[in-house]
């Protein structure tokens, strides 16, 4: 008899606390520096973007956990938890002795992980008095998430979108609008770093940090503004790791424990919230997990970046961050995955990387398209073009067991779903999609530009 195949959690299992890893890490991240002073950010600094409480959990070195206030906690329960699905279907079509096991972010109403902190963050805000949100997105999974988030706790919000993600994903604009959030192509005409970006560029198609840029050059000129951001710091891994925490429990149902957890990368969001809770057990009791990011060979700052301070925008309006980084102004390609186009990793991602507690892999984008539609066809489920990436890496690895005959079990996140992402899926069906590569020249043109700061 087939054992089962989804694990469901009842609602009082749902974490009542998040995970700072942080707190247990042996080697703590270096700070964010002030971008003028180049001095160690404090509390004092980054409320001045952010609210008070995200700012305080972004500097927290201390605490390994974090409550969870019951006002966010009300609010997941409409939607968590998420559910644990044994992909049978897919090892089967692999042949493979592995046991494939996913964490469905995409089951939420807003159809992906995110808003798993875009939920603390308004709560946050309206809290301290915030009446105005602003951020950037991508593909628009933030931003949606957002705007929602916004509406359920009474603030008016306003999404940067980066322009070719705009383009190549219309509906998910439309959805912001609907939740009555203003949003923007980016780079735009409506704010000093937009302008300073076209002249500079007319053809800019924009990026996550040309949308940076302008998000938070609205939110320190609006009255009553904070910025929030959906990847990259501190605090919103924190927030994440609610993801890692019920598939712990998950798992222990399944009766069994990854030898692998992987997610796609972009910032780092999915990709701690899915790690950050079984990485514990590998630094405090000696546990060999393998923990993998993949991300677009496109975009390769954790396979081919550099460990360096760099602003998280292309203005440099941003701390600096501690980070591995193809540049602050690094233009990337057009793909599809239009939330893994951004130049950095987060300060704890990176950290971990740094210290080889993890490892990055680079994944072509046709690879990552052939692997959706596998998924698609054998579990059912059309992913995100950024969650193709995880499922592309978890078929490498499955594979391999085939090969060695190793008996492995792989967790991975699908973030989010496809179903607004169909244009992409067209273009690849259609035959019209191709890789990019990235010359070496390209990327060292870009790490040159950045200042050298040394600690």
């Amino acid at each position: 008899m087939k054992q089962q195949k989804r694990f469901l959690l009842q609602e009082s299992d749902i974490p009542t606390q998040w995970y700072n890893i942080m707190a247990d890490m042996p080697t703590k991240p270096l700070p964010p520096l002030h971008p003028r002073t180049h001095k160690p950010l404090s509390v004092d600094d980054l409320s001045k973007i952010f609210s008070e409480e995200c700012s305080r959990q972004e500097l927290d070195y201390e605490h390994a956990w974090i409550d969870i206030p019951e006002e966010v906690l009300d609010m997941y329960k409409y939607y968590r938890a998420t559910p644990l699905v044994r992909a049978y279907a897919l090892e089967k079509a692999l042949d493979t002795p592995a046991h494939i096991y996913f964490k469905n972010e995409s089951v939420n109403p807003l159809g992906s992980h995110k808003i798993n902190s875009a939920l603390p963050q308004c709560y946050y805000c309206k809290k301290e008095g915030v009446t105005n949100v602003t951020t950037e997105t991508g593909a628009g999974q933030w931003g949606t998430a957002l705007s929602y988030a916004a509406k359920v706790f009474g603030l008016d919000a306003a999404v940067y979108q980066v322009k070719i993600s705009m383009q190549q994903k219309p509906y998910r604009s439309l959805i912001m609008r609907t939740f009555g959030t203003a949003v923007v192509g980016s780079p735009s005409m409506s704010t000093r770093a937009g302008k300073d970006i076209i002249t500079a560029d007319p053809t800019h198609h924009g990026s996550l940090g040309t949308a940076i840029s302008e998000a938070i050059e609205l939110a320190t000129t609006t009255p009553n503004c904070k910025y929030t951001l959906g990847s990259v710091l501190n605090h919103v891994a924190l927030h994440q790791t609610i993801i890692g925490l019920e598939a712990e429990k998950q798992m222990e149902m399944a009766g069994e424990y990854p030898d692998m957890v992987i997610a796609c990368f972009g910032g780092g969001s999915n990709f701690g919230g899915i790690a950050f809770p079984f990485m514990r057990h590998n630094i405090l009791s000696g546990r060999k997990t393998e923990y993998i990011a993949a991300e677009p060979n496109s975009c390769p700052k954790l396979t081919r970046g550099e460990f360096r301070y760099d602003f998280a925008d292309e203005a440099g309006y941003t701390p600096l961050l501690p980070m591995y980084t193809l540049g602050h102004d690094f233009k990337p390609a057009n793909i599809h995955a239009g939330g893994l186009r951004y130049h950095g990793a987060g300060i704890i991602v990176s950290q971990l990387l740094k210290d080889g507690l993890m490892r990055g892999v680079d994944i072509p984008q046709l690879e990552t398209f052939e692997a959706g539609i596998l998924f698609s066809r054998t579990e059912g489920i059309i992913p995100a073009p950024e969650s193709c990436h995880a499922i592309a890496a978890t078929i490498r690895e499955a594979k391999r067991c085939k090969e060695t005959g190793e008996k492995k079990v792989i967790l991975f996140n699908l973030s989010g779903h496809g179903l607004i992402d169909m244009p992409s899926y067209d273009t690849f069906i259609n035959g019209d999609l191709r890789n990019y590569d990235i010359p070496d020249e390209e990327i060292r043109q870009n790490l040159d530009k950045i200042p050298v700061i040394g600690r």
